[in-house]
């Protein structure tokens, strides 16, 4: 028995040498872009991030005000489910 046991683990020591480690996985990189200083940048550059960024926080309130509704029907449907409990209860309990 204890022979059969150090020859399995001669046998992994062996195979464990032989696996190749798996290749690192290709990091993925974001283009580099180099920050540029608000005077360097271009009006039009500088006029199109704003536009950009107040699509941006117009979707973010829009967005907010979703999640808000869709709390107070969640609310809604939890009060409802509660009260199909309570009715259910009390039928069963005449």
């Amino acid at each position: 028995m204890a022979e059969r046991e150090a020859k399995a683990r001669k046998r992994a020591v062996k195979a464990a040498a032989c696996v190749r480690p798996a290749p690192a996985p290709a990091a993925a990189t974001k283009p580099v872009v180099a920050p540029v200083h608000v005077a360097q940048a271009k009006p039009a550059d500088v006029r199109a991030l704003e536009a950009e960024r107040d699509r941006l926080l117009a979707e973010l309130e829009v967005a907010r005000d979703r999640i808000a509704e869709l709390e107070r029907t969640r609310d809604q449907v939890l009060n409802r489910i509660d009260w199909v409990i309570d009715s259910l209860h009390s039928l069963a309990d005449e």
